[in-house]
């Protein structure tokens, strides 16, 4: 089983707005073809587990509403201070919303702990974003 982490996607309101964020910031890379980088400040000391089929969830309004599968993980270098890119595929799936705190930075998801991917259901995307949530949270899509 791989490990997984969990991020706030901040200033982002629904998942649709998160793949166009995403879908702007696509690069093209020679070893892994198209993806994103999600800059943070520290490297996962777990990053063989994280690689071995991981994912970043994405909490969006309080909710883990997504996830973009994890391609690499790469430290770097820039002006003497080290960073982190955490390489994702560009478009991030729906999963099973689920509520999550705020919290800072990210943080490892136990596969266990990883809500499944959301079944498709004709029409719930054209739902209000409140209407979603509120039959998302009663179990109803």
């Amino acid at each position: 089983m791989s490990l997984h982490l969990i991020k706030l996607a901040v200033g982002v309101d629904t998942l649709d707005h998160l793949r166009s964020v995403l879908h702007g910031r696509v690069e093209q890379d020679p070893d892994i073809g198209p993806m994103v980088r999600i800059r943070t400040r520290m490297t996962p000391k777990r990053m063989d587990e994280l690689l071995q089929g991981g994912s970043l969830y994405w909490v969006i309004r309080g909710r883990v509403a997504g996830r973009s599968p994890i391609l690499d993980i790469r430290t770097v270098e820039t002006d003497g201070r080290r960073f982190c890119h955490i390489c994702v595929a560009p478009g991030p799936v729906a999963v099973e919303a689920r509520p999550k705190r705020a919290f800072q930075g990210w943080r490892y998801l136990r596969p266990e702990d990883a809500p499944p991917d959301a079944k498709e259901v004709a029409g719930a995307d054209s739902l209000p974003d409140d209407m979603r949530r509120e039959l998302e949270g009663l179990g109803l899509l």
